[in-house]
């Protein structure tokens, strides 16, 4: 498959008080078309400083991103991105929320409606299009807010633990529904979590991360078969790489480094 987004020695240093803070070491990950990519990591391993680079919302000290073989280093708008907030308007109904990419980029409102409506009826907001965000649970709004991000007409979408304030029945759900939207519109997926099990879950490859300063350990290819059912959790190939994460993230030299 060609490469979607391809991250050329991008490193990210902070001038503080105390002196260079270097929170990404220069790194290279190449993120093939199609592909649902994980970032894997402890606090401070730089998997946010990366969305942020990968988004355009971060100039990187060294390096470059690429998105479909172009220089896209800080540009903005090259991909859609979702935080763990889903920062939906309060004053706009959930249709109106969900259509606010479409605006942004030039979409008449009644043809952002028209093409938004059977999208939240098929995908579980049917009954909720003409509500506001104050009247939906947590998992509900994050479906809001992802189909939003899935309409920003963008083939790269970054998430950034989109389902770690959900409880843990409500995550699971969402995992399945993510599921379900990115085999339907067929996105490039960068999904930062803290959750090996998610990620190994959700993903075709994940690459797990160290701190001080944030790099990537090893990426590992997941090539358990899809569709995934939730007893793909209990099967020893599932469990051997959770076990060979957990590995990672406790090695030696990650506590040395930290």
């Amino acid at each position: 498959m060609p490469v979607k987004v391809q991250l050329e020695k991008v490193g990210m240093a902070f001038t503080t008080n105390a002196g260079v803070f270097r929170a990404v070491a220069p790194l290279d990950i190449k993120i093939e078309t199609g592909r649902f990519v994980s970032l894997v990591g402890p606090s401070g391993c730089g998997k946010s400083t990366l969305f942020n680079v990968i988004a355009g919302l971060l100039q990187p000290t060294e390096g470059r991103v690429l998105i479909d073989g172009e220089d896209a280093t800080g540009i903005i708008g090259r991909v859609g991105y979702m935080l763990q907030k889903d920062l939906l308007l309060p004053w706009r109904t959930v249709l109106d929320n969900v259509i606010l990419g479409m605006e942004v980029q030039g979409m008449p409102l009644k043809q952002a409606r028209e093409r938004a409506l059977p999208l939240l009826r098929k995908y579980g907001l049917a009954g909720f299009e003409y509500l506001y965000p104050n009247s939906l649970s947590g998992g509900m709004r994050q479906r809001a807010a992802l189909l939003r991000t899935l309409l920003f007409d963008t083939d790269v979408i970054l998430l950034d633990e989109p389902f770690g304030a959900l409880d843990a029945q409500t995550k699971l759900q969402m995992q399945e529904w993510l599921m379900q939207l990115w085999s339907d519109f067929q996105k490039t997926v960068v999904f930062i979590t803290h959750d090996v099990e998610e990620a190994i879950y959700l993903s075709d490859e994940i690459h797990v991360m160290g701190t001080r300063p944030g790099r990537v350990l090893e990426t590992i290819p997941i090539t358990l078969p899809r569709p995934r059912l939730r007893t793909t959790a209990l099967t020893p190939g599932f469990i051997a790489i959770k076990e060979h994460c957990m590995d990672l993230l406790k090695s030696p030299a990650l506590e040395e480094a930290a």
